[in-house]
Parts: C-alpha cells; structure tokens; sequence
C-alpha cells in the first residue's frame, strides 16, 4: 500500500510529458516468481522469470514504432529428481497509439506481431525428452501511462487481446500444432517501467 501511495503522489507532483515526437521510448518488464508446494510427502518446486524489453521511436505525437522481445524460463522440480522446464523467445515489432488525458496520464494501446519459439524440456527418471515450437503472436495491449518527471513512466495494463501459433517438431518426428485465441482483460495485471530520451 505504501508503494502505490508514493506512486501517486509522484504522479500528482509530476508534470513532465514523457514522451514527446523525435524522442526514444526504452521501456520492458521483469517477472519472477517461486514457488514450493508440499503435498503427501512429495514437494515441488516451481520458478519462473521473464524478462521483455521494447525499444521505439516517436515519429509523431501521438505514434510509436520499434521492436520488442521477450526472453522467460520456467522450471518444475519434484523431489523424485523429474524435471520440467520451458524456455520461450519472442522477437517482433510494435505500434502504439498514444492518447495524453492531461499533463500526468496518457492512454495507449500497442499493437505487437512478430516470431516466437518454444522448447520443453523434460526429464523424468531415465527418459529425456525434448519438443520445440515456432510461430508467430500477434496482439493488441491497452494501457495507462503515468508520467512520472525526467521521461520516466510507469504503465499499467489489465490484459489485452491476442492470436497465437506454434508448431511444435518432437524428438519423435511427430509434431503438434496449436493455435491460441487469448482475450484477457481484466484477467491480468502488469507494471512496466519506460524512459524517453
């Protein structure tokens, strides 16, 4: 609570634009979280992070171009030594549409297409198993930006709309395919960090 107090009130006290046409827009996020559940004897262990940065240009007041990535892995550990991980890359380009309310908020929405892949990995006992995926998302994210002074911003999204393919090949020969439909407003919740220059 403390936090999104001073949040605020950075926000009131603040009256710098963050994002002004000519300017470069650096902005990403960073996620971890862990996790042990203990059940009947047995106890998993779950850990994951993702990291994905944007980088842009303002070619006009209200527009932003530039490309984004997005780097995660995830693993799961039982105490029977199996292992389950997940490696995920994301490479493409994106669009925003930016929206200044007043002189602290402004509202935006990013348009993202681009390449991504998958691996999973898993080890259970003596058999190793190993499936990678490729394809292609695109998305549309809607957000709030709250600026902050001296270029930086916070931004806020509560999910968005996207469609996503990956094909994956198999260690057997026999591949999967998967298409994915996601609408998730108000589903999710993120804070980003963002600096023009």
């Amino acid at each position: 609570m403390k936090k999104m107090l001073v949040v605020v009130a950075l926000a009131i006290v603040s009256f710098a634009n963050a994002q002004k046409k000519g300017s470069i827009l650096v902005m990403g996020s960073i996620e971890y979280n862990s996790q042990n559940v203990s059940n009947s004897g047995s106890e998993d262990t779950y850990n994951n992070f993702a990291f994905s940065p944007k980088v842009g240009y303002q070619f006009h007041e209200n527009w932003t171009a530039g490309i984004e990535a997005g780097f995660g892995t995830s693993k799961q550990e039982t105490n029977n030594n199996n292992e389950y991980k997940t490696d995920t890359f994301s490479l493409g380009g994106f669009l925003r549409y930016a929206k200044p309310l007043n002189q602290t908020f402004s509202a935006y929405a990013d348009l993202g297409v681009g390449y991504q892949s998958r691996k999973v990995t898993q080890d259970v006992g003596p058999i190793d198993a190993i499936n990678k995926g490729d394809g292609f998302y695109i998305g549309i994210t809607p957000a709030i930006l709250v600026n902050v002074g001296k270029g930086f911003g916070l931004n806020f999204n509560v999910g968005g709309l996207g469609y996503n393919t990956l094909n994956y090949d198999g260690n057997d020969g026999n591949g999967d395919n998967v298409k994915n439909f996601n609408f998730s407003f108000g589903k999710q919740f993120s804070v980003g960090i963002s600096k023009n220059f």
